[in-house]
């Protein structure tokens, strides 16, 4: 039987995109993930009818040693995308919060040192590893908050700004992140980080905390109000999630060569968006605004943040391909498709 690739919270929106992407072409792929975020159950659903035996299915916790055990059997590579996901979650729930995603993370990598398993592991770890960058001056520009220095203006954020963790969630991802560089240096793991900007695509169901372009969207086609934290002018750098994909599969082929090494990914400089600007964009794709209210910033909000993609880029050859509109066009497109399916299942 051929080897099989360990996808954890491959049930999840990321997940289900690199299962998808590995299973298409032809490899096994073992999904670890306890089904506990609205929606994955349909993901899940959907993978196993599209690709039927060649996904195996894992239900359990990402903490649990005698679970891992079972996940790492076999396996030749792993991506770690189990996690609890929101800021806000974590401020209520700061020990749930650490021990899933630190807790969790060691876990999984105390499974592979004591297996014996030397294979390409990628973590995603997020730009809250940065905190909400206060020492970076912006001034707003029409719909949106902009670097009044032009270098950083033009690039944005590169690995080598010094980590200040921020929220409890930033705290629990930023040990985990150190967690896995280091056991790249200590035990030889080829093991190595994305920290992620605003990932959008299909199979994304976005709340409130997470995902907010899918949110944005949902919100709309349910004809339903968005709060939006703050002015709105903040800026992101959103990434297809295809382009994603593109990415880790690049990445993790180089593993050996680049373990050990954070890079920070999203759309980069090219791929910019406000919060305002998205509502303009979603009034172009369905016809209508979404009705906005308006409340204070959250804790660790950042009104700029930007990927540096040039590390990634440099060290793989990886560009994203897929523009804002076009993918925010595609990504409404599955919503309103998907939509009618989920009430169906009662989601």
């Amino acid at each position: 039987m051929k080897p099989v690739t360990l996808v954890t919270g491959g049930a999840g929106f990321v997940g289900t995109n690199v299962a998808d992407r590995l299973l298409g072409d032809g490899h096994r792929v073992r999904i670890l993930d306890d089904l506990s975020r609205p929606g994955v159950e349909q993901n899940l659903l959907w993978l196993q009818a599209e690709h039927g035996s060649s996904v195996e299915v894992e239900i359990g916790d990402v903490r649990s040693p005698k679970t891992l055990a079972r996940c790492v059997r076999g396996i030749k590579g792993v991506f770690h995308f189990a996690a609890q996901v929101a800021v806000t979650t974590s401020l209520d729930d700061p020990i749930d919060d650490f021990r899933v995603n630190a807790e969790g993370t060691i876990r999984l990598l105390d499974a592979l040192r004591v297996s014996g398993a030397r294979v390409p592991l990628l973590f995603t770890s997020t730009n809250k590893v940065y905190r909400a960058l206060p020492d970076v001056r912006v001034e707003r520009v029409e719909d949106r908050w902009m670097p009044t220095d032009f270098g950083f203006r033009e690039h944005g954020v590169s690995e080598r700004r010094h980590l200040d963790f921020c929220t409890p969630y930033g705290c629990s991802k930023g040990a985990a992140d150190q967690y896995v560089l280091d056991f790249a240096k200590s035990f030889g793991l080829p093991a190595l980080v994305f920290r992620m900007s605003c990932i959008y695509g299909p199979h994304q169901h976005g709340n409130e905390d997470q995902g907010w372009v899918a949110h944005f969207l949902i919100r709309a086609l349910q004809d339903e109000q968005v709060v939006i934290y703050g002015d709105g002018a903040q800026v992101r750098d959103i990434l297809f999630v295809d382009d994603l994909v593109d990415a880790m599969l690049l990445a993790t082929r180089r593993a050996g060569v680049l373990a050990g090494q954070a890079f920070n990914v999203g759309g980069g400089a090219d791929n910019t968006i406000s919060l305002l600007e998205l509502l303009d964009l979603i009034d172009d794709v369905h016809g209508a605004r979404p009705r906005v209210r308006y409340a204070e910033e959250r804790p660790g909000d950042q009104r700029y943040y930007v990927s540096d993609t040039r590390k990634l880029r440099r060290a793989t050859g990886w560009e994203p391909r897929v523009g804002v509109a076009e993918g925010v066009g595609e990504l409404y497109r599955w919503l309103a498709e998907a939509r009618p399916r989920r009430v169906a299942a009662g989601a």
